[in-house]
Formats: structure tokens, sequence, C-alpha cells
């Protein structure tokens, strides 16, 4: 065996080839970092009323 195996010839899990296992993460970190920043940029930015509010509701659950 060579120090450095093809990735295409080697199998990973579920059949695929390891370059395939490869782009398909890739794929999914792309696609969970694009869906990540479109969920903060809909969020409207909190006034400070609702943060205190927040804050003191949190803090009152916790006792």
């Amino acid at each position: 065996m060579t120090d450095n195996p093809d990735p295409d010839k080697l199998k990973g899990p579920g059949g695929l080839t390891l370059r395939q296992l490869h782009e398909q993460v890739r794929k999914s970190v792309e696609r969970d970092r694009e869906e990540q920043a479109t969920r903060h940029a809909i969020a409207p930015p909190k006034s400070r009323w609702q943060r205190w509010v927040r804050y003191v509701w949190g803090r009152s659950g916790r006792r």
C-alpha cells in the first residue's frame, strides 16, 4: 500500500468514494452556512425594551 492512497479508489461509509464523500460534506456545509445567514438577516433587531424584558423574565424563570 502506498503512503498516499487515491481517494477515488477508497470507499467510505455508504459505498461512496472518499472524494464523493468530501464533495457531499462540502455542499452540506455550504447550504448550512447560507441558511444560517438568511435566518439571521430575516430577524429584526430587538429593541432595548424587548431585551430588558427577556433579561428579567429569563432571570425570574431560573430561580
